[in-house]
């Protein structure tokens, strides 16, 4: 029926809307996850688990809820569906992200400099830091975050479109690499497992 294909579209669309709304959330609560371990973890011993998962899966709910209302009741009233499809965030999560980028990067300096003997290629160090924290906190979407699917034309557009979904969709695999895979502890953890299964079998 019509009415059940316009419901399961709305639907879809409201779920796609929270969906990327609470990836970009997670972001942030990655990046002030990190932060708190730089800089606030000796003030505080509190378990913040509880926090960041309403940070993360909650905050979008504030966003969302309101927006698919106005959307509903407007295009009720002129039948155009003239609010669009892009969700209204007033508080960009990429634009808190950048500045705690922006004060780890400057702790991150500040602690290489300080063991400058010890660490003669601090440079490249605090290069590497920068390149693994840019797909962590979701940075990249700053690049194009003016450059809106209205103001894009042309080639501009299709490589906006490129680096988002290919950004977005390798970011979980980039973090897993490298701050999983990559890690010492986990490779270590990894041996083990593997020699104890090998001594069983």
């Amino acid at each position: 029926l019509p009415w059940q294909a316009a419901l399961g579209c709305r639907a879809a669309q409201v779920l796609m809307q929270y969906c990327i709304l609470a990836n970009h959330y997670w972001f942030l609560v990655e990046a002030v996850y990190l932060y708190k371990l730089l800089i606030g973890a000796v003030f505080s011993e509190k378990n913040y688990y509880r926090l960041y998962l309403y940070l993360g899966w909650g905050t979008p709910v504030v966003f969302v809820v309101p927006w698919m209302a106005a959307k509903y009741l407007k295009e009720n009233a002129d039948q155009g569906g003239v609010l669009g499809s892009v969700c209204p965030c007033p508080v960009s999560p990429s634009q808190i992200n950048l500045l705690i980028f922006m004060r780890i990067l400057k702790v991150i300096l500040a602690k290489l400099r300080a063991n400058q003997k010890g660490y003669a290629d601090y440079k490249l160090r605090l290069a590497k830091a920068t390149l693994t924290l840019i797909p962590l906190f979701g940075i990249h979407e700053v690049v194009f975050i003016f450059a809106t699917d209205e103001q894009t034309t042309g080639i501009l557009r299709y490589v906006k479109v490129f680096f988002t979904l290919f950004l977005n969709s390798f970011q979980g695999f980039l973090v897993a690499v490298l701050y999983c895979f990559a890690n010492k502890e986990v490779k270590s953890e990894m041996k083990k497992k593997w020699q104890l299964w090998k001594l069983d079998h």
